[in-house]
């Protein structure tokens, strides 16, 4: 696979701020790009440290970028915000969904989805909103919140229990078998409700499915896809505006560790950003990495609404593994670091991708 873009930007830790990550963009009405992205600040860089949303912008269409400056402050009593998602509303607002992590008793954390909007293109937003009315540990993907053609919000979620308590198990408690959830509203983000349909992995074990997005094809369809630990990203199909779902079954295109992806229109393209496995995960015999870190990073361009990225009707039985093929370039090579949780924006004569980026390390 042939490697393809440049380097604009690179948010490298330093001391007193060991991680940053999990963006999302915004196109302003003046022209200007924003970028809006978790900064860790303290001396921990795990989920559940402590960090807020720092910002820059670019008038030149992503080649500089100003100094980032904190657009949204975390409350007192909250662990951290984490995971942006910026869209442009039907009202013409810019609406922005995160999520805030809370201590519920002990050492256990909750994590809710909010959604604030702005009508003065972020110099002030409205008081954060709850988007799910039961308490949980909800994992909204960064930059995936949707809006669809009627101005309708959808945010797709991994819900993984009650809470997480970081110091059960080790610190790595089992997902309860994660199942996705959608919330959705009709009054740009005022007001919010569940789609009825619960996603559950098609397997009884504790890694279920996480991380969600959605992609609304140009005809209404809607196509969901999750993060698994099973090889490849899982996915769904709803013709009835998400009140009914096809079975959830893996896209045999998108072979992946256990990382997410992200799927976005981008002019007259849908691009897809994710991590591909090095080898085919059903033979160990092409196992040569031994590993399945977030490496590389590659996107597949589709010129049909991203019909055919969809490997409908290719099973283990006839193909096994669609092989990558003309349409897949590499935009990080490196199998040292990790690259995972990307946004994108279209610019002129082209699109930005913002990742989160090891260089190397642990985190």
């Amino acid at each position: 696979m042939k490697k393809i873009g440049k380097e604009v930007l690179f948010l490298h830790t330093k001391e007193g701020n060991p991680r940053n990550g999990e963006g999302t963009f915004a196109r302003l009405k003046d022209g200007r790009i924003l970028h809006l992205y978790t900064e860790y600040y303290g001396t921990e860089w795990q989920d559940d440290a402590i960090a807020h949303l720092c910002a820059c912008y670019s008038s030149d269409e992503g080649e500089t970028w100003t100094e980032p400056t904190v657009l949204i402050e975390k409350e007192p009593s909250y662990e951290n915000i984490m995971s942006p998602g910026l869209v442009r509303l039907k009202n013409g607002e810019l609406g922005l969904t995160y999520l805030v992590k809370e201590k519920v008793k002990g050492t256990a954390i909750t994590c809710m989805p909010v959604f604030r909007s702005s009508a003065d293109e972020g110099a002030s937003w409205t008081e954060p909103v709850k988007c799910c009315v039961v308490p949980g540990y909800y994992c909204a993907i960064n930059d995936g919140a949707i809006v669809e053609p009627d101005g309708r919000i959808l945010i797709p979620m991994g819900l993984h229990g009650p809470y997480y308590d970081p110091a059960a198990a080790g610190h790595r408690q089992p997902r309860y078998s994660g199942k996705v959830v959608i919330a959705c509203s009709y009054d740009n983000g005022k007001t919010w409700g569940m789609i009825p349909h619960v996603f559950y992995s098609p397997f009884a074990d504790t890694s279920g499915l996480a991380e969600p997005g959605v992609y609304a094809h140009e005809d209404g369809e809607l196509w969901m896809w999750c993060r698994s630990a099973y090889g490849h990203q899982y996915q769904s199909f709803s013709k009835d505006g998400g009140m009914t779902w096809s079975p959830v079954t893996p896209n045999l295109f998108f072979t992946s560790p256990d990382s997410p992806m992200r799927i976005k229109r981008v002019g007259d393209y849908t691009v897809a950003v994710f991590n591909p496995l090095p080898y085919n995960c059903l033979r160990t015999d092409h196992s040569v990495r031994g590993n399945t870190k977030r490496t590389p990073l590659a996107c597949a361009v589709s010129r049909d609404d991203g019909h055919s990225l969809h490997a409908k009707g290719v099973t283990a039985a006839s193909g096994a593994l669609v092989p990558m093929n003309p349409c897949v370039r590499l935009l990080e090579d490196d199998y040292s670091d990790s690259y995972c949780y990307p946004s994108m924006i279209e610019v002129e004569g082209g699109f930005l991708v913002a990742y989160y980026h090891s260089d190397g390390s642990d985190h």
